[in-house]
């Protein structure tokens, strides 16, 4: 099972986008997919219209005796499962700091659906926080949007400087060009200096009308807009992270 962080500390990059396009691929794949939205804006789930489920759900999320089958929903897609967040979900760091090693905790409310999930998809809010670490310990990979600016390469600085020091240095962050606007001198450059050269994947993601218009009418991009050059940009991108994961998992030890 493949876990994979969709995370910037970066608000506005299109984490949710990306979050909602991948599992969306994935599942037309054939792939058991699950997504699991930490952000507690929710933004994903009313994407997918699911809410969670019954109350205390912070709690729920966290605790040994709630198993996270208990609280997933089914999507309209076969193949796509949700574990919803609304606001309530703004307790979950204060519920994981009330536990024995906290950081730890994703990972092993995960470990059970190994054998019912190919992939899982976190879905991040914009903050580094006590479930930041949780997400890094649990993570195969973290996928990071990040928008061809100053600031935003910057950020991505500040996140592998905060993987370090939260110990998971190990954890490989793929960063990859978001919202790109060929319009703008400045995205232009900077993409063509980041792209290609090694550390950024090669799919860009460019900023399109399409995206919003998918958010719009609540439907997942590759199936709103399957001809938008967003959309080929995401299976683009869907492509590189399984090839580059698979290169990890056969990777001599």
């Amino acid at each position: 099972m493949h876990v994979v962080a969709v995370w910037s500390i970066k608000g506005g990059v299109g984490k949710t986008t990306t979050t909602v396009a991948l599992a969306t691929l994935a599942a037309l794949q054939g792939l058991r997919t699950l997504v699991w939205d930490l952000d507690p804006q929710g933004a994903l789930s009313h994407w997918f219209r699911v809410t969670p489920r019954g109350r205390r759900a912070p709690r729920k999320l966290v605790s040994k005796g709630t198993p996270l089958a208990e609280l997933v929903r089914g999507s309209d897609l076969p193949n796509l499962d949700i574990l919803p967040a609304d606001l309530s979900h703004r307790a979950l760091d204060t519920a994981l700091a009330r536990r024995r090693r906290p950081a730890a905790r994703l990972a092993l409310k995960l470990a059970p659906l190994r054998e019912v999930y190919d992939w899982v998809f976190l879905d991040c809010a914009p903050s580094v926080t006590l479930v930041s670490e949780a997400v890094l310990a649990a993570a195969t990979a973290v996928l990071v949007p990040v928008v061809p600016s100053s600031l935003s390469l910057r950020t991505l600085e500040q996140m592998r400087q905060f993987a370090g020091e939260a110990g998971t240095a190990g954890v490989p962050l793929f960063p990859f060009l978001s919202m790109v606007d060929r319009r703008r001198r400045l995205h232009r450059d900077n993409a063509q200096a980041l792209v290609g050269a090694g550390t950024f994947f090669n799919a860009a993601i460019p900023l399109s009308s399409a995206v919003e218009q998918a958010a719009e009418t609540l439907t997942p991009l590759p199936l709103a807009a399957p001809t938008s050059a967003a959309a080929q940009a995401f299976a683009a991108l869907w492509q590189e992270l399984q090839q580059r994961l698979a290169t990890l998992t056969h990777r001599p030890a």
